[in-house]
């Protein structure tokens, strides 16, 4: 195909034995008249097979045809069961980029779908439009099969507007991942944000909120803005301020919607580099909380289920999960009994039973020694581990033996300690086990009662400190 380049003007001309050009097929005939195929039923059989040939071929990714059959690698249904990912593609269908390109981007997204392997076990994809307003065109729970994503984005329809990619993040990042239309609990989530040119909105406010909900934006930008065309941009730094971090790995250059094949395959694999969704962690899915719940005598058993309601509705709040949060129990008088640690269960239905079945002790009240425990046992094993390390310990009385020393301990060691006092735990016991700033980490209530209205407070307080510490 000769490609010239006059003043931004792309003419293309079709030579024989190009059938697999992006947007032209054997017959020079542009996809777009393909495209409405499968949405109408009076096509003859053979004009149907061409089709299917034209898309078949249009989505070789990048491997030589020998005649032989490629070896299926894997199994179809299930998809790529390595490239674990939730991902909506929000493409340009602005007036930036027009009917042509527009149909040459459905196809790049065509051979970025076919090659990360859709399938139930592996990626899912959606796709949304952005233009004067947002348009999502399909969800996550729509199409599990390649095939049908490929037809799904074939039949996609330009709409022109402005470019309002700004508005078209927000609403993606707020409204696409829901259960309820298909997003999988622990699986990353990820935006490809693909833009022709520059957006005519700001992205900034929209990358805060992509991030604020777990997102991974990645921006595909294709032709850049030209001299004359960036004085309509309103802030140069856009991608930077959009990215989930502006490390270089979340943003991917194309000169050009035309060969693009060649960029499959590295956009892939980055889409498929797990462990750097840096964005993925947030305070629901990433930390440990480890509760210290006192069982001395002066609580009795009706406060003490009381107490375990509380640990309950705090633990309720986060993603349990093997690769999310973790959660652990240790019940305290004179001596400690460890009631379920991190690497126990993996689900937040088993923590929550396990929080349950907690059988109240009885006793005396050495909290100082049962930080020091929990400290050695509970967390130690996950010292190193991904996830940030809290304590919240619930005490309703005076300890016996010294807090201070075993909490600066606890906090030297990286464990952030949330005290919660009620009826006649003494405030500076409660202020020598917190960390600082201590008046945020310190909670006293006078009655068992008054946990409930607590537990907003202790949540958007790890998530507080989770993000801090992110910084």
């Amino acid at each position: 195909g000769v490609i010239t380049n006059a003043g931004g003007a792309v003419r293309v001309q079709t030579l024989p034995g190009q059938e697999n050009y992006p947007a032209v097929n054997a017959n020079g005939i542009q996809s777009q008249v393909l495209s409405r195929w499968a949405s109408s039923f009076s096509v003859t059989a053979g004009a149907k097979n061409t089709a299917l040939e034209a898309v078949g071929r249009s989505v070789s990714t990048a491997r030589p045809s020998t005649g032989k059959r490629p070896k299926k690698t894997l199994d179809k249904k299930a998809g790529n069961k390595d490239c674990k990912a939730d991902i909506a593609f929000l493409i340009d269908g602005s007036y930036n980029i027009g009917q042509r390109r527009f149909n040459l981007q459905k196809n790049f997204v065509g051979k970025v779908a076919v090659m990360l392997g859709v399938g139930t076990e592996g990626p899912h994809v959606g796709v949304v439009q952005a233009s004067e307003h947002p348009k999502i065109e399909f969800y996550l729970k729509n199409f599990t099969a390649a095939k049908e994503v490929l037809f799904a984005i074939k039949e996609l329809g330009f709409r022109g507007g402005n470019s309002n990619t700004g508005k078209a993040l927000k609403y993606t990042a707020q409204k696409f991942f829901s259960l309820e239309n298909g997003a999988r609990k622990g699986i990353p989530k990820i935006i490809v944000v693909f833009l022709d040119g520059w957006p005519s909105d700001d992205l900034e406010e929209a990358g805060i909120v992509a991030r604020e909900f777990g997102v991974n934006v990645f921006i595909v930008s294709v032709a850049k803005p030209t001299t004359e065309e960036l004085g309509m941009v309103q802030d140069i730094g856009f991608v930077d301020k959009a990215v989930c971090r502006n490390n270089g790995f979340f943003s991917y250059q194309m000169p050009t919607w035309f060969g693009t094949t060649k960029y499959v395959k590295p956009l892939v694999q980055k889409l498929c580099s797990h462990e750097q969704m840096l964005c993925s962690k947030t305070c629901y899915n990433s930390v440990n909380i480890g509760f210290l719940i006192d069982g001395s005598s002066s609580v009795g058993e009706s406060n003490f289920r009381l107490m375990l309601e509380f640990v309950s509705n705090v633990a309720k709040a986060f993603e349990i999960s093997d690769i999310g949060s973790k959660v652990a129990a240790v019940q305290f008088t004179y001596s400690q009994r460890p009631e379920f640690g991190f690497a126990d269960y993996g689900t937040k239905e088993k923590v929550l039973s396990a929080i349950r079945n907690i059988r109240y002790m009885s006793g005396g009240t050495a909290t100082g020694d049962a930080i020091s425990f929990t400290t050695k046992n509970v967390f130690g094993p996950v010292k190193d581990g991904p996830n940030k390390n809290f304590l919240i310990v619930l005490t309703d009385g005076q300890s016996y033996d010294d807090v201070r020393g075993p909490a600066a301990a606890a906090q030297k060691a990286g464990i952030t300690v949330f005290s919660v006092g009620v009826a006649w735990a003494p405030l500076d016991d409660l202020k020598d086990m917190a960390s600082e700033p201590r008046e945020s980490h310190t909670f006293f209530t006078r009655e068992f009662t008054g946990l409930e209205p607590m537990v907003p407070d202790i949540i958007r307080g790890i998530c507080k400190d989770f993000l801090d510490s992110k910084q």
